[in-house]
């Protein structure tokens, strides 16, 4: 009884950190910056900050568009298409 207590202890802490180390998104591969890149220059952004995959989508933090304004911008995983654009007013 004990053992089977400890061992589904052992296996809940370890499914929470497990959880935890993906909550963030992650940065993409060298071939994903590749797509990222040629689907924000297509879009019109200049350049941009941080790129993370999270929720099915690639999140692009502070993306220069054309006409000089700052945004937040969701990508598409399948096609890499804008599915999001949200001016960033921080």
């Amino acid at each position: 009884m004990i053992r089977s207590i400890t061992a589904s202890a052992i296996f809940a802490s370890t499914a929470l950190f497990a959880g935890a180390a993906f909550a963030d998104g992650r940065p993409p591969t060298a071939e994903e910056t590749t797509a990222v890149t040629a689907a924000l220059t297509k879009a019109g952004f200049s350049k941009w900050g941080k790129v993370e995959f999270e929720d099915g989508k690639w999140e692009v933090d502070d993306a220069i568009g054309a006409d000089g304004k700052k945004y937040d911008v969701d990508l598409s995983a399948t096609d890499m298409s804008v599915i999001k654009q949200k001016i960033d007013n921080d």
